[in-house]
């Protein structure tokens, strides 16, 4: 029984440990630092908010590949270039970063707040 008991803990941190490592490759910009930024070729810039929210208000230079199509439309990112990512708030794009870096894109950022930090 305490066998099972430490399989189960060891599997237990595997999967911590792999669910860590999913995002180890993800950095943070503020959207300060992102207006620095905006129009620089050696980035892709993708916006993961649903085609309404994107329709009612975007930055000039973003892409919109909503987060539910996000998985079937990896091949139509480069993965030489930096990925920086906004959603609304920072937690779609959270999850978007880690199905990038999962999927072997090694420069992916966040943009930290979203559209709601963002002001023009």
């Amino acid at each position: 029984m305490e066998f099972i008991g430490l399989l189960i803990m060891a599997a237990l941190i595997l999967l911590y440990v792999m669910q860590m490592k999913s995002g180890k490759n993800t950095r943070q910009l503020t959207t300060s630092e992102l207006k620095k930024q905006l129009g620089d070729p050696s980035k892709q810039f993708i916006d993961v908010r649903t085609p309404a929210e994107f329709k009612g208000r975007h930055i000039k230079g973003f892409k919109n590949i909503p987060l539910n199509t996000l998985q079937r439309n990896l091949n139509k990112l480069p993965k030489d270039k930096e990925i920086i990512v906004i959603c609304q708030s920072g937690m779609r794009s959270t999850k978007a970063c880690k199905i990038l870096s999962s999927a072997g894109f090694h420069s992916v950022t966040n943009v930290r707040g979203g559209m709601s930090a963002w002001s023009e």
